[in-house]
């Protein structure tokens, strides 16, 4: 993958130092406060391997967003294929993001995720991108709010992969930006 970079960061592919943060967001207990399972540091190392690799194969995915001025890895954002439900039409692509706390509230994900939206659009002529999170995960629906996503709550939906011995973190609400809304809003903004 070519990096992408915005105002203050550049999206790149995983490099071994950043395995250290990688391990840390995913198992800090702020950042995995909506998801089933926390990772130990061989779980974490294992998953950034398949995350590295999947950008190698098809030149995006979930990358790590680096900070321009520091060269500090803050976390990740990108693009991802997905097959969560059954029923979602084959190449539905995701777009997700995870960012340790400290850096929480200062725009980088929304910056990193523009940027993806993007690279989906106009590099990968994608027609749709979605979003979904647990029903109370404000602070992610916000950004996609942010970034002009509009909830579907036709597909809100449990999630398959959590357990049921986790109830609280099954309902998933559903958010979709079409290439068609995403021109209209940057024409507008442009």
């Amino acid at each position: 993958m070519n990096p992408i970079r915005t105002e203050r960061l550049i999206l790149r592919q995983w490099q071994d130092r950043d395995r250290s943060l990688f391990h840390r967001i995913n198992s800090d207990d702020r950042v995995m406060e909506f998801f089933p399972v926390k990772r130990t540091r061989e779980q974490s190392d294992e998953l950034l391997d398949v995350l590295r690799e999947e950008i190698d194969r098809k030149g995006f995915g979930f990358a790590a967003i680096e900070l321009a001025a520091t060269g500090e890895c803050i976390g990740f954002a990108g693009l991802h294929e997905d097959s969560v439900m059954s029923s979602w039409p084959a190449g539905t692509i995701e777009i997700g993001w995870r960012l340790a706390p400290e850096y929480w509230g200062k725009g980088y994900v929304t910056e990193a995720a523009e940027a993806w939206l993007a690279f989906g659009f106009e590099t990968l002529s994608l027609d749709e991108i979605v979003s979904f999170a647990v029903w109370n995960n404000f602070r992610s629906t916000a950004v996609m709010e942010r970034l002009g996503m509009e909830r579907d709550t036709a597909r809100d939906f449990d999630h398959p992969r959590v357990p049921d011995t986790q109830p609280h973190l099954k309902r998933h609400v559903f958010y979709r930006l079409s290439r068609e809304d995403w021109l209209t809003r940057k024409n507008a903004v442009g």
